[in-house]
């Protein structure tokens, strides 16, 4: 039950993060979505960050990494609206914006969990 607190801890404070930088960065005039592609990359900088330093160090506990990872940075990074976004852009044929949008968030998030991970050592 205390690593079911844990990850809905992390999930809500993950998820609210995500909404305010949304707020902030997605581009209603055009939109592109900035907001998410922040939080995704942030997202993937910080479980291979966390993960990382599970893994190699094992400082951190069961249950703070279940907080970190599993919660807040599955409450913060978000499959479904990227899946959403590109959605819109091909339903009204931005197909550069689609392949730009999709091709950067793979590039860069994987990227970022492999620094973070770079980092943790």
């Amino acid at each position: 039950m205390k690593q079911l607190v844990f990850v809905f801890l992390g999930g809500g404070f993950g998820s609210v993060l995500r909404y305010v930088i949304g707020k902030l960065l997605n581009n209603t005039e055009n939109g592109i979505p900035y907001g998410t592609f922040v939080a995704n990359i942030l997202g993937s900088l910080l479980i291979g960050i966390v993960l990382g330093l599970a893994a190699k160090h094992d400082s951190l506990s069961q249950n703070q990494t279940l907080l970190l990872a599993t919660g807040f940075c599955g409450g913060f990074t978000t499959f479904s609206t990227f899946a959403y976004e590109n959605h819109m852009f091909l339903k009204s044929g931005d197909f550069t914006s689609f392949a730009i949008y999709t091709i950067a968030s793979f590039v860069v998030g994987f990227l970022a969990v492999s620094f973070g991970m770079y980092l943790a050592k």
